[in-house]
């Protein structure tokens, strides 16, 4: 984990292949298992992914606590089939770039980076929510969530 004013990197390595990763982020029906930290889902029709430059990147974060609700819309602005997704939101500016690299053996490293984030958004809250998130797509790509 990197923390610079602005920046924050996080990296993971997952159980399974970079194009299993890689897919999780594009199918809402998977993305709806493993979006959010522990103690937030997000309802299936809340999302809309369309996995092409200038598609759209939108879901709604529901605490289940509470039922408040933390909507993201966002513009997917690079896309490399199996390897790289990055997208900005419209609220924010921030973009969030994640990098999948095949390491063998069914693992895939992967590197969440994203630049222009708000300070409410960075620090060591940020990156335990982040963190939480990338344990639930772990236990989804085992088979286990």
């Amino acid at each position: 984990m990197t923390e610079n004013p602005g920046e924050l990197t996080v990296t993971r390595e997952l159980p399974g292949t970079a194009a299993a990763a890689f897919r999780a982020y594009l199918d809402p029906e998977q993305f709806v298992r493993f979006w959010g930290p522990a103690g937030i889902h997000v309802p299936l029709d809340t999302v809309t992914i369309e996995p092409r430059v200038g598609g759209r990147y939108d879901s709604t974060m529901v605490v289940d606590a509470t039922g408040e609700r933390y909507p993201m819309k966002a513009e997917v602005v690079e896309l490399r089939e199996g390897e790289l997704l990055a997208v900005v939101e419209a609220s924010t500016g921030m973009r969030s770039t994640l990098t999948f690299r095949d390491l063998g053996d069914a693992r895939t490293e992967v590197v969440l980076h994203q630049t222009d984030v708000p300070d409410r958004y960075n620090g060591p809250d940020a990156v335990a929510g982040l963190n939480s998130s990338f344990d639930r797509l772990a236990e989804h790509l085992a088979g286990r969530g």
